[in-house]
């Protein structure tokens, strides 16, 4: 797949983009998530649905990853006017920060008030296997450090200021919430940091131990730049993350992580992480 991107994007080409989207649904949705890998069915019981495929919308990023289909689903689920990504795009594909963000700000555009992240991850934590759900507490923008940050460049006036606070990037009434839920559907639910890394490779036994020194909970390849501009625009969010495996730390074993395994332990979560968000929704 040839990836065409570019650095920043006006407000004129968000506005083209969230008109497109506009366009195709009757739908006035107040509340967006974000589907990671292998987390695409929780879309399908979204009805009476409009699906818009990202090839279709301008501007917007198509990904090329296995798990990520790749469209918009708008309509009714829990009783919510909902769109969904079915799958997001990744700064390892080659687009730029603000090319995989623009996305959340076409949702602002719409009307979303509230976003909800989820994601796969590896767990750096030692008590958490396989299979886990993690409620992200906060984050570390580990490829900001490098200087890759999705409000880089021209800021935007129109959706925030140009030094936005993430004091409180998850919203503390959003996370009481999904943990009351969590504790009444008798589901598992962890709470702690999560790592946004650039990928595509996975990490290294000393780089698994290095997180774990600094606090890391859970590690993966998206959901940061997301938050950020959410954040930026003013929306509330709550970010959830599927351990679909666990670090390996020893160099010298011959267990390896792999996106097929990522894949197979999504499907195993699929059905109590769809519990967890449907009832979630229910109580918003």
């Amino acid at each position: 797949m040839t990836v065409t991107t570019k650095p920043f994007f006006s407000y004129e080409e968000i506005e083209a983009t969230a008109a497109y989207i506009q366009q195709q649904t009757s739908h006035q949705p107040k509340i967006g998530l974000i589907l990671g890998s292998g987390l695409s069915p929780l879309a399908e019981e979204i009805e009476p649905a409009d699906y818009i495929p990202y090839s279709d919308i301008p501007n917007f990023p198509v990904s090329g990853v296995v798990g990520h289909s790749g469209r918009l689903v708008i309509g009714e689920l829990a009783d919510k006017t909902v769109l969904v990504m079915q799958g997001r795009s990744h700064f390892y594909e080659g687009y730029s920060m603000q090319h995989i963000t623009l996305p959340v700000r076409a949702m602002k555009l719409l009307g979303i008030e509230m976003l909800i992240v989820t994601n796969a991850a590896g767990g750096i934590n030692s008590n958490f296997a396989a299979g886990d759900l993690m409620l992200i507490s906060d984050h570390i923008n580990m490829v900001g450090f490098g200087g890759s940050n999705p409000l880089s460049g021209p800021n935007l006036a129109e959706f925030g200021p140009r030094f936005p606070s993430m004091t409180r990037a998850y919203d503390r009434e959003l996370k009481s919430l999904a943990q009351r839920v969590a504790a009444e559907q008798s589901i598992t639910l962890h709470e702690g940091v999560y790592m946004s890394l650039a990928g595509p490779v996975f990490e290294t036994p000393a780089e698994i131990s290095f997180f774990d020194t600094i606090g890391v909970d859970a590690v993966g390849m998206s959901t940061v730049p997301e938050v950020i501009v959410a954040n930026h625009s003013g929306m509330r969010v709550l970010g959830i993350s599927s351990i679909t495996n666990v670090a390996i730390r020893n160099p010298d074993t011959d267990a390896e992580t792999t996106h097929q395994e990522v894949l197979d332990t999504g499907k195993i979560i699929v059905p109590k992480l769809i519990k967890l968000l449907k009832e979630i929704l229910t109580k918003i």
